[in-house]
């Protein structure tokens, strides 16, 4: 043979080595790296949904609310006060 060496020897070891630790560390780094992403979102996910509770629990009472008011004006009373709001008069105010 012209000179070479077989099997590894310490130089391709170390090399071997600093390889094998610069794929490991950019390997944790970018683990962490979507770990934080997924945290994040997460997080997003959570503000979303109590702010969709609180949009659902505004809006359930306003529908309760609502179907108050519509028992108010489909009353005599609620009738009597919508005329008057449109400018109807009494006999007395004539």
């Amino acid at each position: 043979m012209s000179g070479r060496k077989e099997g590894i020897t310490e130089e391709k070891m170390k090399k071997l080595a600093a390889g094998a630790t610069v794929a490991g560390v950019l390997l944790v780094v970018f683990l962490v790296v979507i770990l934080i992403v997924q945290f994040v979102q997460i997080g997003v996910a959570n503000a979303q949904s109590r702010n969709l509770d609180r949009e659902i629990a505004k809006y359930e009472e306003l529908l309760k609310e609502g179907q108050d008011d519509l028992a108010f004006y489909e009353s005599e009373l609620g009738l009597y006060y919508l005329a008057l709001g449109q400018g109807w008069q009494t006999p007395s105010q004539k």
